[in-house]
């Protein structure tokens, strides 16, 4: 199974300088792509999507990357000029991940209005593609007139979709590339959720998972349960890969069977070191 990394983007302090130390040992490790999240309107140092990215580009020049846009909060043409930005940059692939958003300080600091997010991600979608190619666009739902971008990807992006309900995982088929699945998704529920997107016509089911991974399978699961105790992400130990490298190959594999193409790992909240370990020895696991 191919193993990408995401990078968490919130650090209590130096996040940019961890972020840009956990691409280099990922890029190392011979994970297959990097990615980072995309939040705003934040209480706590959170490092925003595209400027950082821009940054860990220079530790990533060969494989796949790109970075989540959660689309309703962003204008049309802001997303896509990022977008040509970010992949002229970049000299391979460039992933474009998608959510719909949530959350009431999000969207009302954005005058944006959570009832109609799905249409919003939609149109917007489809505006973004259009610019990209190279077209000049107008869309009465978003406002948007004569929408266009200067500078244009060198070749194509990949969009991948996220969502965790029937309708979103529908339109991942309809409009991406991939669908792309959340972090708290078991095997059973994963198959019958990939069975909903090839049976719409996706082509391509990738996962995220959050990880703990040390050479002392023991102590990473001491870890991983006071993070979980603490209500890490409101996830359950078991629906995380935690412990050595022989028990997180093992985890991975029920999700092969699911049917999953790949898994975007991200580290759970960890000291630098930890992080870096569970990079280490996590990335040889996948296939390159």
């Amino acid at each position: 199974m191919r193993l990408g990394v995401s990078l968490s983007s919130t650090h209590r302090k130096d996040g940019p300088r961890l972020m840009i130390e956990r691409a280099r040992a990922a890029h190392a490790a011979g994970f297959t792509s990097l990615s980072i999240g995309d939040h705003h309107n934040m209480s706590v140092p959170y490092a925003q999507n595209t400027p950082m990215l821009g940054r860990l580009l220079a530790e990533w020049p060969d494989r796949p990357a790109g970075c989540l846009f959660l689309v309703p909060l962003w204008h049309p043409v802001l997303m896509a000029e990022q977008i040509g930005t970010l992949a002229a940059i970049h000299r391979s692939r460039f992933i474009v991940q998608t959510g719909i958003g949530h959350g009431a300080d999000q969207f009302s600091a954005f005058g944006a209005d959570l009832a109609t997010r799905g249409r919003v991600l939609e149109a917007s979608i489809r505006a973004v593609k259009a610019m990209l190619a190279g077209e000049v666009v107008d869309s009465e739902p978003l406002g948007l007139v004569g929408g266009r971008v200067g500078l244009l990807p060198p070749e194509p992006v990949e969009w991948w979709i996220g969502g965790g309900v029937d309708v979103a995982i529908e339109r991942a088929a309809a409009m991406g590339d991939a669908w792309y699945a959340g972090p708290g998704i078991d095997p059973e529920r994963g198959a019958a959720m990939v069975e909903t997107h090839r049976a719409a016509g996706g082509r391509r089911a990738v996962l995220r998972k959050d990880a703990l991974v040390m050479a002392d399978g023991d102590e990473a699961r001491r870890r991983a349960t006071e993070l979980v105790e603490a209500g890490y992400r409101g996830l359950s130990l078991d629906i995380l890969l935690v412990g050595d490298p022989d028990d997180v190959a093992e985890q991975l594999q029920p999700y092969e069977a699911a049917g999953f193409d790949e898994v975007i790992v991200r580290c759970m909240t960890v000291p630098q070191d930890i992080a870096l370990e569970t990079l280490a020895l996590l990335g040889p696991l996948g296939e390159g």
